[in-house]
């Protein structure tokens, strides 16, 4: 089975508004490094990760959010660098076929940054808020499960059903 892969459109206004970017899947072996590495700099970092060391990426999400604020960013940089190694972009709004790689000039938000590695999270760990989704237009590809409603036609796009994150 093919890794899976999403198409997010800009929608917040600004000198990004209108663009597409494309997000695939990592493969499974560097994911899991990926996650090792952030958890080991969580752990670095003093913050209590207890249950989170057994609880899997979604948990490790959670973490996160608790551990931002002390984690080095010497830590930190090299594994936010990878998450947008994912990314790639759609340069062309009239053949949303052509894809190539990100340059660092094609984003030009803050906000789109931390939205792309929002939406490379998500598609990672399988979760999503509804309200999150509002926020961006998330189109599928061939690679997603067959129950997913897919069109050939680039104009449409669709909404992926994910679960909300649990309270805490």
């Amino acid at each position: 089975m093919a890794r899976k892969e999403i198409d997010v459109s800009i929608t917040d206004e600004g000198r990004d508004q209108g663009k597409v970017f494309h997000i695939k899947e990592m493969p499974a072996m560097q994911a899991e490094q990926w996650a090792m590495r952030a958890l080991m700099a969580v752990a670095r970092s003093g913050v209590d990760i207890g249950q989170a060391a057994s609880g899997g990426m979604q948990a490790l999400a959670y973490l996160g959010i608790e551990a931002i604020t002390k984690v080095h960013f010497e830590d930190v940089k090299p594994l936010l660098d990878e998450m947008l190694d994912c990314v790639s972009v759609k340069p062309n709004l009239k053949n949303l076929a052509i894809v190539r790689p990100l340059m660092e000039e094609d984003i030009e938000e803050v906000q789109t940054l931390l939205q792309l590695r929002k939406e490379v999270l998500n598609l990672h760990l399988g979760f999503s808020n509804a309200a999150d989704q509002s926020k961006s237009t998330l189109g599928t590809s061939a690679s997603n499960s067959s129950n997913t409603p897919i069109s050939q036609d680039p104009s449409v796009r669709f909404s992926q059903s994910r679960p909300a994150k649990p309270q805490r």
